[in-house]
């Protein structure tokens, strides 16, 4: 029930409003009287940066059950007169409940997480709304308010880092080809994915996919993912889970889960 959850996490870039948080609108909304919560801005990697924050509380012993939603609404900072970068994107919103695994060697057993300010702050953001540049007549006149996207040079970046920390993960944690079940990859787009999935060595079979549906829904795409996958009753204790993730930022990030 809601007044078990102790702690609400939600990774967004489309807040309903700056403050209150996401989180406490959720946290009001659900009735969860004993939880606490915040946001965390992570882009498309909110999600994975969330269920990596989660689990700590959990493993600390702070907090016996933590929700994570990855959710965005990108229509609302989506310029239609900028095709290319329109079309791309979707709303959507997802989530998990985190507990103490059941025995040892079960749920979220390893993460590797990045982030590259220096190169990637001018390639992919929204440059109005915040304390820099305020809304005002001159904002919304130059159309700041609406996300810009350098499309080719986040396409090199998340090529590259998407494919290295999830090559990254297989390595610390001795899975192979054979032993993953499951590549639950951010929903950028199919070349970004198959490129990851190749560098992996794992068959199309192993990947799941869903950006032809909703396109890229952001912190909203792992998640929504798991909730897939799960629906269609496709993951059973012991799955190998390898979760990755590119976002403006630069941010990236891998996690290793066995399912329980």
């Amino acid at each position: 029930s809601a007044d078990e959850i102790d702690l609400i996490i939600v990774a967004t870039m489309t807040p309903d409003m700056i403050f209150p948080s996401a989180a406490c609108l959720v946290q009001g909304n659900i009735g969860a009287s004993n939880a606490w919560g915040f946001d965390l801005s992570g882009a498309c990697s909110g999600f994975v940066y969330g269920l990596h924050t989660g689990a700590q509380f959990i493993e600390s012993g702070n907090c016996k059950k933590v929700m994570v939603i990855g959710a965005d609404k990108m229509s609302s900072i989506l310029d239609y007169e900028e095709r290319t970068t329109a079309i791309l994107f979707g709303d959507g919103a997802g989530g998990v409940i985190l507990e103490a695994a059941k025995e040892e060697g079960y749920g979220v057993l390893d993460a590797r997480l990045y982030s590259d300010g220096a190169n990637g702050q001018n390639h992919l953001l929204m440059p109005g709304g915040g304390s820099l540049h305020p809304a005002s007549h001159e904002t919304v006149d130059q159309r700041m308010h609406f996300i810009r996207q350098d499309g080719r040079q986040v396409f090199k970046a998340a090529v590259t880092a998407m494919a290295d920390v999830a090559e990254e993960i297989m390595e610390r944690n001795g899975l192979t080809s054979e032993t993953i079940d499951w590549l639950v990859p951010h929903q950028a787009n199919q070349r970004i994915i198959h490129a990851t999935a190749e560098r992996m060595g794992i068959t199309e079979e192993k990947v799941m996919m869903n950006v032809q549906n909703y396109g890229n829904t952001t912190a909203g795409t792992v998640p929504i993912c798991l909730a897939e996958l799960d629906e269609q009753q496709k993951l059973h204790a012991g799955s190998n889970l390898v979760l990755v993730s590119f976002g403006a930022g630069y941010t990236w990030g891998g996690i290793y889960v066995r399912w329980q």
